[in-house]
């Protein structure tokens, strides 16, 4: 019987190889190598491997400024996507981060199945950074999770407008 259990666990440059697989794959314009060296280098971040029968299938990447923390980059391979993945790296995330952590992202208005799975985590919409995609000239919506969007709100969000930020 082969194991099909998800672990998680922290990203180590060995795994950069397979993530840069996955992330030319799954992302119009890709991060490069250096983008993601740099982030394992910051010791106040979480980047977290998803591996699933020995095979690295989807990775996170969390960085903290300050006071709060902004998931830089969420990708799953492209044919594991819609099985869990994403959703038990998320969770790792907010465990790690605690339950009194602010935590922000971008995502394009186009990927509904994304901004599905983090509004499940709490997040909320709260802005727009124009043109943000480079590859198509898209807007990205500014997520957040914070007490205050948990309840419905955004009266905790850095210069959020007043009332929830509606998606497309």
């Amino acid at each position: 019987m082969t194991d099909t259990t998800l672990e998680t666990r922290r990203l180590v440059f060995a795994d950069l190889p397979n993530v840069i697989a996955i992330e030319r794959r799954a992302f119009p314009t890709p991060w490069s190598l250096a983008m993601f060296v740099l982030e394992l280098s910051k010791p106040e971040g979480i980047c977290l491997a998803a591996q699933r029968d020995g095979q690295l299938v989807g990775y996170i990447i969390c960085s903290r400024f300050d006071q709060v923390w902004h998931i830089m980059n969420v990708s799953v391979d492209p044919d594991l996507q819609r099985r869990g993945i994403a959703t038990a790296m998320i969770d790792e995330i907010l465990r790690r981060v605690g339950e009194e952590g602010q935590i922000t992202l971008e995502v394009r208005p186009t990927n509904s199945a994304a901004i599905a799975l983090y509004e499940r985590f709490g997040f909320l919409a709260a802005g727009t950074r124009p043109r943000y995609y480079q590859d198509n000239g898209e807007d990205a919506v500014i997520m957040w999770r914070t007490q205050a969007t948990l309840r419905g709100g955004l009266d905790d969000v850095p210069a959020a407008p007043a009332r929830p930020v509606a998606t497309p």
